[in-house]
């Protein structure tokens, strides 16, 4: 997922390390708790892979373009001076190098976007929604309908199991789960209605707001 994560960002423009990490914890949420720790082990696979490139964000400083120090005028200046041209002066220093996708990364990115999991991951799905966008309308609308499917099936289970609770708190976890499930259905059928009616995308406001997803974690 973080680096499916990645791949999507690095769609829209080339972005330092520092900057895939801020905008990987908005895309992901916050829980994910992206670390440098993960990121750039992250990057280096993808750049051994082919999926990214580095990019030079910014010309190298050498000892060359280091300001002479000028004259004092006085013996304990001069002497200052020359204790300062002593010390080695600065090895070159490149900026921040930046990561930008490959058209095998692009490849990449649309096999792991298109990818059917078979399964009914929250996080994988929410990731994959996050960059549904870049996907042709046909794609997009089959992606939705695979996801209807999996959260029907859940419902469907949910309440062809459901039994007598032990006692009321185990009930209303029960029914708190099933009601959840109800309005995520909901919010997918929204999904695929809106897409029917404006399949190219139609901007980033067009698509209803996600419901809240009180028990995905339960």
């Amino acid at each position: 997922m973080l680096e499916l994560a990645i791949l999507g960002l690095l769609q829209e423009q080339p972005r330092h390390g520092y900057e895939l990490k801020k905008r990987l914890s908005e895309t992901l949420g916050s829980f994910w708790g992206i670390s440098f720790g993960s990121l750039y082990p992250a990057l280096r696979r993808l750049e051994r892979s082919g999926a990214i490139e580095v990019v030079d964000a910014g010309a190298t400083m050498t000892s060359a373009t280091v300001p002479a120090i000028p004259a004092t005028g006085s013996l304990k200046g001069e002497a200052a001076a020359a204790r300062l041209r002593l010390v080695p002066a600065p090895a070159g220093r490149r900026t921040r190098k930046a990561y930008r996708i490959t058209p095998f990364g692009h490849e990449q990115f649309l096999a792991l976007l298109t990818a059917d999991d078979g399964g009914d991951d929250e996080r994988l799905f929410s990731v994959k929604l996050a960059f549904c966008r870049f996907l042709d309308p046909d794609a997009r609308l089959l992606f939705l309908e695979r996801r209807r499917a999996e959260v029907a099936e859940r419902l469907a289970n949910a309440r062809r199991t459901r039994g007598p609770a032990v006692d009321r708190y185990t009930r209303s976890l029960v029914e708190h789960r099933t009601r959840s499930t109800e309005r995520d259905l909901e919010w997918i059928d929204d999904l695929i209605a809106t897409e029917h009616q404006s399949p190219d995308g139609g901007g980033p406001t067009s698509a209803p707001s996600a419901p809240e997803q009180e028990g995905a974690t339960a």
